[in-house]
């Protein structure tokens, strides 16, 4: 039997990809978002008034995605964009109704995939890949 691929940089990209195109086909269908736009969603609701630079910090991604990912989400009536009460060039980020109703739509199936992952990698293998993961999310070289 030949020995699982070690490498492990190519295995985290491709099982990335994999959950990504799942998660968004399945979230698209139940909530009308991508994953993306549920994290970002997420975000807004755990700390409702944090403005589009903390977004990306928390993302994790450069200011310019999510400005886009923010236009999007304001477009589509998920969130809406007012003026900082401090800051005049910073806006500040709030869930509306349709953006609340979204993430009730998506918790589901989030709750779904995190079962069945946990079903796939035993209990014990999903709380190690969960803290590997943390771990190498907040790893700084």
């Amino acid at each position: 039997m030949a020995e699982p691929d070690q490498r492990l940089y190519f295995l985290l990209q491709r099982a990335a990809h994999q959950l990504r195109t799942t998660v968004d086909r399945r979230c698209l269908a139940v909530a009308g978002v991508t994953t993306a736009q549920l994290g970002a969603l997420f975000a807004v609701q755990d700390q409702p008034g944090l403005t589009q630079q903390e977004l990306a910090r928390i993302l994790g991604l450069r200011e310019s995605a999510v400005t886009a990912l923010v236009g999007r989400l304001t477009a589509a009536g998920l969130l809406l964009k007012q003026a900082h009460p401090r800051e005049h060039r910073a806006v500040v980020l709030e869930l509306t109704e349709d953006g609340a109703a979204a993430l009730r739509a998506g918790q589901p199936e989030i709750d779904r995939l995190n079962a069945e992952l946990r079903t796939l990698l035993g209990d014990d293998g999903f709380v190690r890949t969960a803290g590997a993961l943390h771990r190498l999310a907040h790893w700084e070289t």
